[in-house]
């Protein structure tokens, strides 16, 4: 019982375990829910944004590169401010850390799902459940038109839900749910060429790569377009060495 006793006493007398510290500075926006400050790759938490391949069709039923009009609109609206980020206990799949982040004292996830350029992720959280809603009766942002959800974006099919303030086109299945692995680049910002050699490995081409004009993009080649060389090294891709 003594020995029980001394062991109570020494784990109340430690210090209790240090929560991470907060990344603080400016930030790189890489993505509408990705930004790097100083070596560290945030992913913010509660949302989920359009990753900059993503198409939507705006208020006249066209294709529109919303992806990157999210990321454009994260960096306009934080540009020069400083960044405050709590960060969560665990990293996400692709190693970049989660958190929860302020600029100049502004909730950011908020402010991203009340305009329009990320939902609130559910299944993680529902903080954000009221400015989405809000967003959706505004028609702001990617509410404006039809898109996919984001998590379904990365995996959709016949059966993906499409989503929109007000009733999507006809033409919409067909533009949204076209696959990325196309002939055509799906945004200016997503021109690096994927493709599976003999061996079986994913190489990279950027378009200063030797090759990169003879790569053919097509879906039963096993090509995909990628927008940034980590976007395609965390795919699994290496680089061309030609």
């Amino acid at each position: 019982m003594r020995l029980k006793f001394l062991f109570a006493m020494t784990m109340l007398c430690l210090p209790a375990a240090a929560q991470a510290a907060d990344i603080t500075g400016t930030a790189r926006v890489r993505e509408g829910d990705t930004v790097v400050i100083g070596t560290s790759r945030i992913r913010l938490g509660g949302i989920d944004a359009p990753s900059v391949d993503q198409l939507c069709l705006n208020n006249k039923g066209e294709r529109w590169t919303c992806g990157v009009a999210a990321r454009d609109e994260l960096i306009k609206h934080t540009d020069g401010k400083t960044w405050t980020c709590h960060p969560g206990s665990a990293a996400d799949r692709r190693g970049r850390v989660m958190a929860r982040c302020d600029v100049d004292g502004e909730d950011i996830q908020k402010w991203m799902v009340r305009s329009g350029w990320a939902l609130s992720y559910a299944r993680a959280s529902h903080d954000y459940d009221a400015d989405e809603k809000a967003a959706r009766e505004a028609k702001a942002g990617m509410w404006q038109g039809a898109f996919i959800a984001p998590w379904d974006w990365r995996v959709r099919n016949k059966k993906t839900t499409i989503l929109g303030a007000t009733k999507p086109p006809e033409s919409a299945s067909a533009i949204l749910l076209a696959s990325a692995s196309g002939s055509v680049a799906p945004s200016p910002d997503c021109t690096i060429k994927g493709n599976v050699n003999r061996a079986g490995e994913c190489i990279y081409h950027k378009p200063t790569s030797r090759w990169y004009a003879r790569i053919e993009m097509k879906i039963s080649k096993g090509t995909r377009w990628f927008c940034s060389v980590e976007e395609a090294e965390a795919a699994g891709c290496r680089e061309t060495r030609r």
